[in-house]
């Protein structure tokens, strides 16, 4: 729990501190800045050893790049998706695309727990595959709360 509780503290002073940018580039700050904490948490859930870490993170790598590559492709879709007029034909194309990535989602993921049991035990893939959610639930968790605070900050004014 303690573990948990620095990582939060990591997150929400790095993403506090973000310097005045571009939206393009504090996008890209953010997104690296998450990418860090997030192999932080990784790293500390997981107790690698040396050689478990020498073999995993070339896995974790190409594993991340399948995983970013699908969630930008989903959100070019939904963009091009919003800009169509809502029909029943349209929305029913939408579900079969959005089942379709939850699909592949499942199919990368499937496919990787095989590669990470060729390179850490079983029991440390079920960590990583945990650690990896919870990480995610933390950072949208705190997300949720910075727009609250922001909301009620407006409100007072």
């Amino acid at each position: 729990m303690k573990k948990f509780y620095l990582i939060w503290i990591m997150a929400v002073m790095l993403l506090g501190h973000l310097p005045a940018a571009s939206a393009q580039e504090t996008n890209k700050a953010i997104q690296d800045k998450v990418k860090s904490l997030e192999i932080a948490y990784i790293s500390k859930e997981l107790n690698l050893s040396p050689d478990e870490a020498q073999k995993f993170w070339p896995v974790y790598n190409k594993y991340s790049r399948e995983i970013e590559l699908l969630i930008q492709d989903r959100k070019q879709r939904m963009k091009v998706n919003k800009q169509q007029t809502r029909t029943d034909r349209t929305a029913d194309d939408a579900m079969d695309a959005e089942l379709g990535y939850e699909r592949k989602m499942l199919d990368i993921r499937t496919r990787y727990k095989e590669e990470f049991k060729k390179v850490i035990p079983p029991r440390k893939v079920t960590d990583f595959f945990r650690s990896e959610r919870e990480f995610r639930t933390m950072m949208i968790r705190q997300l949720k709360e910075r727009k609250e605070n922001r909301n009620m900050r407006r409100q007072r004014q």
